[in-house]
């Protein structure tokens, strides 16, 4: 090795490893909240859903969660023998993607936008919900407080052994804040520094192997 690469080395070395230091520490951090282009996500959230004509009453931009009294709230899963959909006042008329005998439970990638058809109501036969599980997506539309928009959004709920039976909650939820439409399931993509961190640490592996076979 030259006497040039031996001193750009180290300098090299000690850059990667800086890297992959502060993104180790973006990737370890907590996933709440998270938001990456206009996708707003809420990461692993735990909101049951009582088993009573209540339910529970969620804001999906300030992510509070109570009685009919939360400001602004924007969805309402309630039921006590069932999981039906409450609509807010605004924006008016129907809330939930679905069709005339109720919402849908969407497949993963569904688009969810202006052109869906809006519903309330219990869970439309024709996509029904997956019990003891929770792969049982919703898409909704509401109004953003905070920008005056109408936002495309899906939330993820988890299921017992009937729609209406405990436990059930609302686990995770994503929104577009742009206006645009969303696709069920959607969360932000990996930060370019947490990739750039990747990036980084396999180069340290490699430079280290090379240093192991040169010994």
């Amino acid at each position: 090795m030259s006497p040039r690469n031996t001193k750009l080395s180290p300098r090299i070395d000690g850059r990667l490893a800086a890297y992959a230091t502060v993104a180790g520490a973006a990737l370890a951090a907590p996933a709440i909240p998270s938001s990456d282009a206009t996708i707003i996500w809420s990461g692993p959230v735990n909101i049951n859903i009582p088993s009573t004509t209540a339910g529970i009453y969620l804001n999906v931009v300030t992510g509070q969660a109570g009685g009919n009294t939360v400001p602004g709230w924007d969805v309402n899963p309630w039921g006590s023998s069932f999981l039906d959909m409450f609509n807010p006042s605004a924006p008016g008329g129907s809330v939930y993607v679905g069709d005339a005998t109720g919402y849908f439970n969407l497949a993963p990638g569904t688009l969810i936008s202006g052109a869906s058809t809006f519903t309330s109501g219990g869970n439309s036969a024709s996509f029904p919900l997956n019990l003891n599980s929770s792969n049982n997506l919703i898409g909704f539309q509401f109004l953003n407080e905070g920008t005056g928009m109408v936002d495309y959004a899906w939330m993820r709920i988890s299921l017992a052994g009937t729609s209406g039976a405990q436990p059930r909650a609302i686990v995770e939820y994503a929104y577009e804040d742009s206006g645009a439409g969303i696709m069920a399931g959607a969360i932000p993509e990996p930060s370019t520094l947490a990739l750039l961190g990747v990036m980084a640490a396999g180069a340290l592996g490699v430079r280290a192997w090379r240093k192991r076979k040169t010994s």
